[in-house]
């Protein structure tokens, strides 16, 4: 059988759960990657005896907008373009990330949307950028947020969003290997010149802002 499959931003029962377990773990390995410091310290003052449980519950929201919208962003651009798309984890890749949690830094490969169909070089460039295109409009919300909000008890949440956006969008953005910038990059050298561009201004428009204080 030739030609496009259906559109629909369809989930398989399968689907659903590795994505329920790649959150849950990415964030536990963040959790336990601040468990000292000055996050944990926001947490404490704000929540108490309750301070690890409400770090899990802000970055669980924050890996539902960061880490599966990125993997959506490339998920419903494949089925916009009539290809099958789904996610499937990466067990060791998760468990990766716990490891590397206890060490005070996060390295996780926890899974990857999976593609089937007719895809021209344009389509896995669009593709491609559709995820980094997520982790950059969430790390400008996060930045202008951080602004925004500084010296309230609001600003940590914004803070932690923008940090972990404008790092993945310049992740991803580069050009080797299965990252989605080599892909951008065949495809299209002016899209993929600007695309890279804006993470970049994210990446060091964050970590140049003025010192954030919470309240």
């Amino acid at each position: 059988m030739s030609g496009r499959l259906s559109s629909a931003h369809s989930f398989s029962p399968r689907e659903i759960r590795d994505i329920f377990i790649s959150t849950l773990v990415l964030t536990a390995a963040v959790v336990i990657m601040f468990r000292s410091g000055s996050v944990a310290d926001y947490f404490e003052r704000h929540f108490g005896g309750s301070e690890y449980g409400a770090m899990f519950a802000v970055i669980f929201v924050i890996m539902l907008l960061s880490f599966v919208g990125h993997e959506m962003g490339h998920k419903f651009m494949s089925q916009d373009l009539g290809c099958w798309a789904e996610y499937r984890m990466y067990p060791m890749g998760l468990l990766l990330a716990l490891v590397m949690s206890v060490f005070g830094f996060l390295f996780a490969a926890p899974g990857a949307v999976y593609i089937r169909g007719n895809m021209t070089v344009e389509d896995n460039g669009r593709i491609s950028i559709a995820g980094p295109a997520v982790n950059m409009f969430l790390a400008a919300v996060g930045i202008a947020g951080s602004l925004v909000l500084n010296e309230t008890a609001y600003v940590v949440p914004v803070y932690l969003m923008a940090s972990m956006n404008a790092s993945l969008a310049l992740f991803n953005m580069l050009p080797f290997g299965p990252l989605d910038g080599a892909k951008i990059l065949r495809w299209n050298t002016g899209i993929y010149a600007l695309a890279m561009g804006i993470a970049v201004v994210l990446f060091i428009s964050f970590w140049f802002m003025p010192t954030i204080y919470y309240s």
